[in-house]
């Protein structure tokens, strides 16, 4: 006996053995037990998915013996031969070959006065029927309406849309779905162990992504690769048939950019291309990787899921989703959903890919607006704890960050700075030395040194001021967003959370810079520090500024005043140094 593929071997036999159609086979077995038989049916739906398979049960099921019935019996002459496409009264006629009208009439039209020669019902089974030319179509609308009492049409198609509206109203309309690949490898393993064939779930997988959706298609690939490796498959021998890119290969690429490893990620492509890997595969790959690292972020429980990653893979893809922030991988799945596009019309395809890895790498560097906004008000919540509680206030001014306003310290004259010199060990504790004028000035230099409070607060301000001064954009970027700052003479420690990895690293750019001011206001080195908080550290909401009202005024400001009152408030001026507007206005809520 001729060798027959696994399509057409495991094609379904009854309306339980069509997967992922649940919607489908339900209406029709119902429909049977009722009686409720249209005169047309149109099958619609993606390739490989069940239509045409749906269309030859469903007339087993009308002119089996025991029919009409939802479960045919397999047994009889009518099911066996329609089950073998040799029934006299089921045709199946190929609407891609039969264009025409006048092929229509002859197949279809001229034949409809004519009973059964042995079943109960005529089926004429069209598929491809969108092929059809308009002629045809028109030719066929009068028969599909009102069709003799034994004749059925069912009309298959990829297509719905290239189908006359007039064909549709006339017929019940079934839309059929991709089959999903946890269901298509399921199906796969069933063939396997009946097939006595040894593949691992990894390799299932592999052939169900391939079909994307496509029973068919997923067991005409299964059936490749048994030809390449006889009944022992390893997922290598599936790679190497169907050239499908490894999810190594992939995980390799997404560390390479996590870690903004440029070298590696250009090396990981030349590998890529090496094995003749088709780019826009490489490129599809990588965004479905994404969508699963961005679907193990929002619901980490769906990390069992097979459609989401396999056994192999689970370890390592939960540790990359702690590598990507969700913006991150939306931004990922775009840029290389383009480049997907971009490399399929390019004359270089690698250059295009490359460039898209490294505009990955850079897209990380960016500072979410939500974050930058509200870590804003961290540098100031030590002021702001001990301040006293304000008078009846106006109402809040919506979306305006909580911007610190670093106090600005004036020049200290240099004989004030610097403390006179004293021969006397104790004069400067002592405020009754014998010569009021040295124990006066030792005094002065005892309390004037970096070791009591109000000193480190005074070096704080100076420090934060000439930061500012220096460089506003930093400042207000990176060191108005720090979870904390402790300035002393005898240190500075900037301590940033977590998922403030890029204001860090943008600090720790600019330690050596930091590391002069701090010398310059003190006059010796001073250790500057950037450090992580603990995972457990959450900060502080900053309250909205509120414009201060006199006590017992009960008068409402006029807007001018309001106005005039917001642009003076630090608050508003340091946002307006980090996004300058030409025009402002002032909303009362």
């Amino acid at each position: 006996m001729a060798y027959q593929v696994l399509a057409r071997k495991w094609r379904p036999q009854k309306f339980e053995d069509v997967l992922g159609q649940q919607a489908v086979t339900r209406t029709l077995k119902n429909a049977l037990k009722s009686k409720r038989i249209a005169q047309s049916f149109v099958f619609s739906g993606p390739r490989g998915c069940g239509k045409t398979t749906t269309a030859r049960i469903l007339a087993r099921a009308l002119n089996c013996a025991k029919g009409p019935t939802p479960d045919p019996c397999g047994e009889c002459d009518a099911c066996i031969e329609i089950a073998e496409g040799r029934d006299m009264d089921v045709l199946e006629i190929d609407a891609a070959t039969h264009t025409g009208v006048d092929n229509v009439r002859e197949v279809i039209i001229e034949g409809l006065a004519i009973a059964p020669v042995r079943d109960r019902y005529k089926v004429f089974i069209v598929d491809e029927v969108h092929m059809l030319s308009t002629n045809s179509f028109n030719a066929l609308l009068k028969s599909i309406e009102e069709p003799p009492p034994h004749v059925i049409f069912m009309m298959a198609t990829t297509a719905q849309d290239k189908i006359p509206d007039t064909v549709l109203s006339r017929s019940q309309v079934y839309e059929f779905k991709t089959i999903s690949g946890k269901i298509v490898a399921q199906q796969l393993r069933t063939i396997a162990v009946e097939e006595k064939i040894e593949i691992p779930d990894e390799g299932l997988m592999l052939l169900a992504r391939a079909g994307e959706g496509s029973m068919r298609d997923s067991l005409s690939a299964f059936d490749q690769v048994l030809a390449f490796a006889g009944e022992t498959i390893v997922v290598d021998d599936v790679v190497t048939v169907l050239g499908l890119v490894g999810r190594d290969l992939v995980f390799d690429l997404l560390d390479a950019v996590a870690t903004e490893d440029a070298p590696s990620a250009f090396a990981l492509v030349e590998r890529a291309i090496e094995r003749g890997y088709d780019l826009r595969l490489l490129c599809r790959e990588l965004a479905r990787a994404a969508r699963d690292l961005l679907i193990l972020s929002v619901d980490p429980r769906r990390a069992s899921d097979p459609d989401v990653t396999s056994d192999s893979e689970r370890e390592r893809l939960s540790a990359m989703s702690g590598q990507w922030s969700r913006e991150d991988l939306l931004r990922a799945f775009d840029q290389l959903t383009k480049a997907e596009q971009e490399v399929r019309v390019s004359d270089q395809p690698r250059y295009n890919l490359e460039m898209a890895l490294l505009r990955l790498m850079h897209l990380r560097k960016l500072v979410p607006l939500t974050d930058l906004l509200s870590g804003s008000g961290n540098v100031a919540r030590s002021q702001q704890s001990s301040a006293a509680p304000r008078t009846p206030q106006l109402p809040r001014i919506p979306q305006v960050p909580q911007v610190p306003q670093v106090p600005q310290v004036p020049q200290v004259p240099r004989a004030v700075r610097e403390p006179t010199r004293t021969t006397s060990g104790t004069s400067g504790t002592s405020g009754t030395s014998g010569t009021s004028g040295t124990s006066g000035t030792s005094g002065t230099s005892g309390t004037s040194g970096t070791s009591g409070p109000s000193a480190d607060s005074g070096f704080k301000d100076r420090f934060l001021t000439e930061l500012k001064s220096g460089k506003s954009t930093f400042y207000n970027l990176v060191v108005a967003s720090a979870f904390r700052i402790d300035a002393t003479a005898a240190g500075v420690v900037f301590t940033f959370l977590p998922n403030q990895k890029n204001a860090k690293s943008q600090c720790d750019e600019q330690k050596a810079w930091l590391q002069s001011i701090a010398e310059k206001i003190t006059g010796r080195p001073v250790p500057v520090s950037i450090v992580v908080a603990d995972s457990g550290s959450q900060p502080v909401p900053a309250p909205l500024p509120v414009l201060p009202v006199a006590a017992g005024s009960s008068q409402k400001a006029s807007p001018e005043e309001l106005k005039a009152e917001a642009m003076a408030n630090s608050t508003v001026q340091a946002v307006l140094e980090i996004f300058p507007v030409d025009k402002t206005t002032i909303e009362e809520r």
